[in-house]
């Protein structure tokens, strides 16, 4: 690149924590590093125009964990771990909203739906069975019984006449999310390159040598919050799953309200600025969305739309505006992986898609690593 003087002197010298990655991870990260060190120079590099990965890609969803899906994690994992699993997921959402505000995130407590298709009847009898069970379980962190029963008051069609509710759920506006944190970091000093990628690292003895696809320089510490793009550079235990998702054009008198889960959570929808945005289907081909590219496939979105017809708005017309898809991280275990790699060198990474709800807990314990 063609730099000068003042570029060089005002964006790449003194660096004190570069940051790579500006999604809720690394904003958080960053802010939490100028909280505990205000005279601190910070640089966040991030590949794409906009945040990249899942950031501003993901449905805004404020929750935790269905019923169904909590029995699964219990299947690898144990209770003492889904405890706290499910309690980093609050706690992160409550730091996301003390940070930001409410009003600034646009968060709804409209609670949260499970619905089980006719032909999950034998998934649906084992939540039923042990619904008691976790509400038992979870009593502790909720301080009251967090899954009900509820009608289908929403005539969503081809599925069990009940639902599973939770009312501890909510929904936030996911771009006036990373607007805000934008808007926090650059109020701070927090400077951010965009369109720059990180292509490799050398751990000196007192700083790091970052080389990117447009300059070398150098900084005194390093942090990764890339997430679903982390095995491209520090850990092969993080998996990249594309998540695809589309939205209708607006649609009048649309009357669902709060965030669905269908199939496991593999399946999610709701309703924003009278839209349905739906989401999921990476179950139906684990290893062709095991990627870091951007794209849809013909296969999982003609599943979207199928489930649009046939489920979610059955008497209702309907057009699809258009679609995108955005990259988690994911792995064996639902544990973030946050640590220390080196000397200088730090990582916050595989959020199992739970981005919105832990991103800023896990950019507060990357800065608790630091001495």
């Amino acid at each position: 690149m063609n730099l000068s003087y003042w570029e060089i002197k005002s964006w790449l010298t003194n660096i004190d924590y570069t940051i790579v990655g500006s999604g809720i991870v690394g904003l958080n990260c960053a802010l939490q590093l100028k909280q505990r060190f205000p005279n601190s120079n910070i640089l966040i590099l991030e590949r794409g125009m906009l945040p990249q990965g899942a950031s501003t890609k993901n449905a805004g969803f404020a929750c935790f964990g269905s019923l169904s899906e909590i029995l699964d994690d219990l299947k690898t994992h144990s209770e003492e771990e889904v405890i706290n699993l499910i309690k980093k997921r609050l706690d992160g959402l409550l730091l996301l909203r003390q940070t930001l505000s409410d009003q600034a995130i646009y968060y709804q407590q409209l609670g949260g739906y499970e619905l089980f298709s006719n032909e999950d009847s034998q998934l649906f009898e084992t939540c039923l069975t042990k619904r008691e069970t976790i509400n038992k379980l979870l009593k502790p962190i909720f301080k009251d019984d967090v899954f009900q029963l509820k009608e289908n008051i929403f005539n969503f069609k081809n599925i069990q006449k009940t639902y599973l509710f939770n009312s501890f759920e909510g929904q936030i506006d996911t771009g006036k999310m990373m607007e805000a944190l934008l808007q926090q970091a650059h109020s701070k000093g927090i400077k951010i390159l965009n369109n720059i990628l990180v292509e490799g690292y050398v751990d000196q003895l007192d700083s790091v040598k970052v080389k990117t696809n447009k300059l070398e320089f150098q900084t005194k510490n390093l942090i990764f919050t890339t997430n679903g793009f982390a095995s491209q550079l520090i850990s092969k235990k993080v998996k990249p799953a594309r998540a695809q998702v589309l939205i209708t054009k607006p649609i009048k008198n649309l009357h669902i309200k709060g965030t669905f889960h269908l199939d496991k959570g593999y399946y999610y929808f709701r309703n924003i600025d009278d839209r349905i945005l739906f989401g999921g289907g990476r179950n139906l081909d684990f290893e062709g969305e095991e990627t870091t590219e951007f794209g849809q496939t013909e296969r999982i979105q003609n599943k979207l739309r199928e489930l649009l017809k046939t489920v979610i708005l059955p008497e209702t017309d309907f057009e699809i505006d258009y679609s995108w898809s955005g990259i988690m991280g994911v792995g064996t275990s639902k544990e973030p992986i946050v640590k220390q790699l080196s000397n200088r060198v730090y990582c916050g990474v595989r959020l199992g898609g739970m981005g919105v709800a832990i991103g800023s807990l896990i950019g507060r314990e990357i800065v608790d690593l630091i001495e």
